[in-house]
């Protein structure tokens, strides 16, 4: 894959127009990965033509391969294929930039100690949504985990039993979900080809180490969390909800159950990926500099995947235990995302919370509708309960 600088018509791209463009993208993109990749596409592919439209899907599917936020990798990928190394981090970082200096803004607001009622009402009712935002997330990925695993009943059976599993795990075992997720991969590998299982559980040492809480507190367990975030959320951003919530709410008390929700919901109406919740729990950890520190080291296995990993994509797409691996791991993340929906349902604490809940989820799920409007409404809605004089804290 090339990364000299030039596009598909032989044009030498500046670092100052790859600053602008992804700078632009990042400060407009509100809707998620879906939003992302279009305005990439448009950008690269349909008004500059500086990749082509093969050159493009290729790099789609080699970035839905590595754990972390697909679309920002899009976005540190394409970069790097124009300008290399320069070009990667400069295009990732003006594409993440934005979105977090805005959700800094917006956690300093909504986690203030006395913030004024219509913003603790507009919190509450946003984070009404989250649970049904997590299902709707997990729902939209069922389709194509399912075709991915093939027709044979046993490998069917095996995608419901790793479904499971992942839903229960993130139910119920808090920080150790990484390892049911790299299980349900291994063991996928193991199933589908004639490796021993002595390299099988070689392959496991790494990933028990990985899930373990870290040791210590303060700046130490806010970096090993934005680490796990970074580098072993696979299959979607909400992946990262039960890994974050375990740690922040549970282990560390960083943050109240309400308080996280909120920050759930500001990562899904700021321009950026999902991943940018954690900026929100490291400012309850530690104000602005816990927030960029969780922010640095979540982000950082993104530009190391990609700018090492880059020449060697090709590769990584046609290797069959990768494949395998994802396989098995792909409904295991479905599962925690829609499992995720338990503990964050339950941690809301206002009988009217529930309603709006019910309603998110008519018009997320039934409706199919955007989930930027869903968390605007809802929070209109908060503010509207707590001016009537309903509880909203």
């Amino acid at each position: 894959m090339r990364a000299d600088g030039r596009g598909a018509d032989g044009v030498r791209v500046g670092l100052g127009t790859i600053a602008r463009e992804w700078g632009r993208i990042g400060c407009i993109g509100f809707g998620g990965p879906p939003t992302h990749i279009a305005l990439l596409r448009q950008l690269c592919v349909e008004r500059r033509k500086w990749l082509s439209a093969g050159e493009f899907e290729d790099g789609i599917a080699a970035t839905n391969l590595l754990p972390g936020p697909a679309s920002t990798q899009l976005a540190i990928f394409t970069a790097w294929r124009l300008r290399g190394t320069a070009g990667a981090l400069v295009g990732g970082i003006c594409f993440i930039v934005p979105g977090l200096v805005l959700i800094l803004a917006l956690a300093a607001l909504f986690l203030a100690g006395d913030p004024p009622l219509w913003v603790r009402g507009a919190a509450a009712g946003a984070g009404s949504t989250v649970a049904a935002v997590a299902v709707r997330a997990a729902v939209g990925l069922v389709p194509a985990s399912w075709r991915r695993k093939g027709g044979v009943g046993a490998a069917r059976g095996r995608w419901i039993v790793y479904g499971l599993a992942g839903g229960a795990a993130a139910a119920l075992a808090g920080p150790w979900l990484v390892l049911v997720l790299l299980v349900a991969g291994f063991l996928e590998i193991a199933v589908c080809s004639t490796a021993s299982r002595r390299s099988a559980g070689r392959s496991l040492s790494w990933p028990l180490l990985a899930a373990a809480p870290a040791a210590g507190g303060g700046l130490l367990a806010l970096a090993w969390v934005a680490f796990k975030v970074g580098a072993l959320s696979y299959g979607g951003g909400f992946v990262i909800i039960p890994l974050m919530q375990a740690d922040a709410v549970g282990q560390d008390h960083w943050m109240s159950d309400g308080q996280f929700l909120n920050a759930v919901a500001l990562g899904q109406i700021t321009p950026g990926p999902v991943v940018q919740t954690v900026a929100v729990v490291g400012y309850a950890a530690a104000g602005v500099g816990g927030g960029l520190l969780a922010a640095a080291v979540a982000f950082a296995p993104s530009f190391l995947f990609v700018i090492a990993g880059g020449p060697r994509f090709d590769r990584l797409r046609t290797n069959r235990r990768v494949q395998d691996f994802f396989t098995g791991a792909g409904p295991a993340v479905i599962g925690a995302i829609a499992g995720s929906a338990i503990p964050l349902a339950l941690a809301l604490r206002h009988g009217w919370q529930f309603a709006v809940l019910a309603v998110a989820a008519l018009w997320l799920i039934a409706g199919r509708r955007g989930v930027v409007g869903a968390l605007l409404g809802a929070g209109a809605l908060g503010v509207a309960a707590g001016l009537l004089g309903w509880p909203v804290d």
